[in-house]
């Protein structure tokens, strides 16, 4: 009997609201620990936390700033520096 295939986990973007695999997708964390009501870019995927995904074109990015869509998904404040730690790994990863 052949192994059954792994799931892909799937998530949505909250910019353009498409379904896309996980791992090609951003994201944006409410860390649980920390008590603060400020959302970082969570790299690794794993931090405990309320989180939010994003794709990784600049469009989205655009969109989501301007309609503070991860504000409203993760109820939260989102600092300049957690945007800007989003562009460059849109960027980085466009390059590749």
């Amino acid at each position: 009997m052949p192994p059954k295939p792994k799931k892909v986990p799937m998530r949505m973007c909250v910019a353009c609201r498409e379904m896309k695999p996980k791992r090609d997708l951003l994201r944006v964390v409410v860390p649980a620990a920390s008590g603060s009501n400020e959302a970082e870019y969570d790299p690794r995927g794993k931090t405990s936390g309320r989180g939010a995904y994003i794709c990784r074109s600049e469009e989205c990015l655009k969109k989501a700033a301007k309609t503070r869509a991860l504000e409203r998904a993760l109820d939260c404040v989102l600092p300049e520096r957690t945007l800007l730690a989003l562009t460059k790994e849109a960027a980085e990863r466009a390059s590749e």
